[in-house]
């Protein structure tokens, strides 16, 4: 992946299913309703075309808020290893700029570990800010596949 520039968010997190299903649920609309976004946010609007430079776009609202959009496109799909796409927020704040996110995820043997890099955020408050929506979007995904697996077993 070519450097973007600015700042950049590395997190990890090892989930508890297969790579098949994380990575579905990284790109179903209905999985991605169910975890998308920071704690007590809900993403009612949710559209994926999931192709080399098709696009999603996701509507996010907040506990006690307005609706707002943030959007993008997809550079590489890699199925179940990783997806590479732009984000951008639909009016942004002054310091956002589109940056790019690479979710790759790791076999670990019946669990998987979900790597997020986003790059190039113009500043450390932004990149701070998008540590704690990812962080609390993981601990989402990792909730909504312990039930599966726990209901399943």
């Amino acid at each position: 992946m070519a450097d973007t520039g600015g700042l950049t968010l590395e997190l990890h997190r090892e989930v508890p299913a297969p790579r098949p299903v994380v990575f579905s649920a990284c790109v179903e609309p209905d999985d991605l309703a169910q975890w998308w976004g920071p704690h007590g946010f809900t993403t009612p609007h949710i559209e994926v075309d999931l192709r080399v430079g098709g696009g999603y776009r996701f509507g996010m609202q907040p506990p006690d808020g307005e609706l707002f959009h943030l959007s993008g496109e997809f550079r590489e799909i890699e199925r179940p290893a990783r997806l590479v796409f732009t984000f951008r927020w639909e009016e942004p704040d002054p310091d956002d700029r589109e940056t790019v996110v690479t979710m790759s995820l790791s076999d670990r043997g019946g669990s998987t570990e979900v790597i997020v890099v986003q790059s190039g955020f113009a500043t450390e408050a932004r990149r701070a800010l998008h540590v704690d929506g990812w962080t609390d979007c993981l601990d989402r995904l990792h909730g909504l596949l312990s039930a599966r697996s726990s209901a399943e077993g």
